[in-house]
């Protein structure tokens, strides 16, 4: 494909992105690669009733090749792979039809894929699809995903022995003697560079000479599973360029997207642009990312694309729109209904409360709310969803009882629909901020052996490897005490609950406590603990009211999570909300402890806290 500004070259019948033409470069494409392993979409797919989030990984190679489009102001080419009995245990159970389109004028082109799983069909797992792109290592060594997160990166054989050490996982490596010097002792690890979909729209790699731009632009959030919240990959060493559309990164195997038996299935992932861009003044290469963010304004305006030949991807004319106000009422907060100022608010596809999360197989689409609460969702695919919200200074999930259908040029007015958030009584005391992350506790500085230089004085400080060894280093002896009245949770409450270590094989489970005073307690009352997570690994947590030995537990949460944002330096994974029953003959006039114990005996188990609040009974209680 060719318009003059760029020539892109694909395998023919593969699909398979073998060379990008641009500005003087040849290919800007890793020429050192076999020409499969460029620029390709690939999955990872298991048989039905396979646990956890891996499974067998392929590049996807189409059999057959079509052109769609072929017009002075477009080409639109297809790559196909259907599937059959002889298949089976071979490839994923899916019709798989890859698109590229390019445009007249354009300094770019498009790619999108449709997925589709007949009824009839065996029920398998897709835990992970995406596009990859593998760029000239001797050219681009500049990183952007954000502002304040861009930096040159090491080279990819700086990751291997001897010129790296292995750390706890395998993703993250410290260089120990890398190619270039100014990166020594540095830990370099895919997963810091990761990003919530909602900030994920561009991101790229810059080459200083001549100066060019290589960046993947997303348009939108619909295709895409999780939510707005669900953190995917962006960039890393390489240099790699991805474009994550299914992942089970920070939530774990509840994310996996699975087919049953006698289930249909159909799923338009993209269109995605990649984008090249150059400048006429080759002294300041940055500004090639100012560039790409403006290229990607463009694109979100230009969502849906009307350009798309496929059935299967609806223009404007045939999606719809809805509208509303969203208000909260909390009445100990509030003597009326306030607007949810700064919510989130979406259709999903229906479910149970907060269900959006896990979401994989359908679409979503969602707006912030302005400060009067208003939000205007549009561009709606057809379907059946649910309205769901959450606003930040309240715990809890929206989620609207009624089924809205979305037909083709509707627009559906709700008026206001009102969010009563979870609450028994007036607050007594509460630590951090309803905001779904643990982002405003006490973050510390990482061990000065595991540094990323970007994270140094940066306010995603959270990213740098390693944090949840220091808990053990500032708690040795004994575990964290934290007192309402005279503490502050930016300063002493530490982000993460994890286990001490013991020795270097041994960790144990840590209880924290909160100290509090009560001047008066309603004895024949109930209180209630309103318990917020921002992510939990594989961990259980236990709630004990003033005496540590109370078996069983107040509370359990049982076993839960698979999240792994301690590892993978999140500051959240999937929130999970939970309301405790107190008792008033379980409390004390005077000072009371509650305790909180973690069951883990590794590492990397653990929870992130995102609010606590205990809650006095109703005044109406006696």
């Amino acid at each position: 494909m060719d318009n003059g500004i760029l020539q892109v070259t694909i395998s023919k019948p593969q699909g398979i992105v073998t060379g990008i033409r641009y500005n003087g470069i040849s290919n800007v494409l890793e020429v050192q690669n076999d020409e499969s392993n460029r620029g390709y979409w690939d999955l990872v797919w298991s048989k039905e009733g396979s646990p956890g989030t891996t499974g067998t990984f392929y590049v996807i190679k189409g059999t057959d090749f079509r052109v769609i489009v072929e017009t002075e102001k477009q080409v639109e080419i297809s790559f196909t792979i259907m599937w059959d009995s002889s298949l089976e245990g071979k490839l994923a159970p899916l019709n798989i039809d890859k698109r590229f389109i390019m445009l007249r004028n354009s300094s770019g082109f498009y790619s999108y894929a449709i997925y589709e799983h007949l009824k009839e069909w065996p029920a398998f797992n897709l835990p992970q699809t995406r596009i990859v792109f593998k760029l000239r290592k001797d050219k681009f060594h500049y990183m952007a995903v954000a502002d304040n997160r861009q930096r040159y990166m090491p080279l990819p054989e700086d990751r291997t022995p001897p010129r790296s050490e292995p750390l706890a996982f395998p993703e993250a490596v410290l260089l120990v003697n890398p190619v270039e010097q100014e990166f020594k002792g540095e830990v370099d690890d895919k997963y810091q560079y990761s990003c919530e979909n909602r900030n994920l729209q561009v991101h790229g790699w810059i080459c200083f000479d001549p100066p060019v731009g290589f960046w993947q632009i997303t348009p939108s959030d619909e295709f895409r599973s999780g939510g707005p919240l669900k953190q995917n990959l962006t960039s890393h060493v390489g240099p790699t360029n991805l474009a994550m559309f299914l992942s089970a990164h920070y939530s774990g195997e509840d994310m996996v997207l699975k087919i049953k038996p006698g289930e249909p299935w159909k799923k338009v992932f993209g269109p995605v642009f990649m984008y090249l861009n150059t400048l006429v003044d080759q002294n300041n290469a940055l500004l090639l990312w100012e560039d790409a963010k403006l290229q990607m304004l463009t694109e979100v305006h230009s969502w849906p694309y009307s350009f798309p030949a496929s059935e299967d991807f609806p223009s404007s004319d045939k999606r719809g729109s809805v509208s509303g106000r969203l208000l909260v009422r909390d009445s100990y907060a509030n003597d009326y209904d306030i607007p949810a100022n700064g919510a989130y608010v979406g259709l999903a596809p229906p479910g149970e409360i907060g269900s959006w999360q896990l979401e994989n197989k359908g679409y979503q689409f969602w707006r912030k709310a302005d400060e009067d609460g208003h939000f205007f969702i549009d561009e709606i695919r057809t379907g059946d969803y649910q309205l769901f919200a959450w606003v930040p200074g309240f715990v809890g999930d929206y989620r609207n009882d009624t089924v809205i259908t979305i037909t083709e040029g509707c627009y559906i007015k709700l008026g206001d629909v009102v969010y009563v958030p979870p609450r028994d009584g007036p607050t007594l005391w509460e630590i951090g901020i309803p905001d779904r992350s643990a982002a405003e506790f006490y973050v510390p500085d990482p061990d000065p052996k595991y540094i990323n230089k970007l994270y140094v004085n940066h306010p995603d400080r959270f990213r740098q490897y390693g944090l949840w060894e220091r808990y053990t280093d500032l708690y040795p002896d004994g575990d964290l005490v934290y007192t309402v009245e005279t503490d502050h949770y930016s300063k002493d409450w530490f982000f993460a609950h994890v286990p001490r270590k013991i020795n270097d094989d041994e960790y144990e489970g840590t209880t924290w406590q909160i100290k509090f005073r009560l001047d008066n307690v309603n004895q024949n009352g109930t209180y209630r603990l309103q318990l917020a997570l921002a992510t939990a690994n594989e961990v259980e947590l236990q709630v004990r009211m003033n005496d540590p030995g109370t078996n069983p537990a107040l509370f359990t949460t049982g076993l839960i999570g698979h999240d792994n944002a301690i590892a993978r330096h999140g500051i959240h994974g999937l929130y999970r909300f939970y309301s405790v029953q107190v008792a008033g003959s379980q409390l004390l006039e005077g000072e009371n402890t509650i305790f909180l114990q973690i069951i883990a005996t590794t590492p990397l188990q653990g929870l992130m806290y995102d609010y606590i609040r205990l809650e006095a009974p109703p005044p109406s209680s006696t």
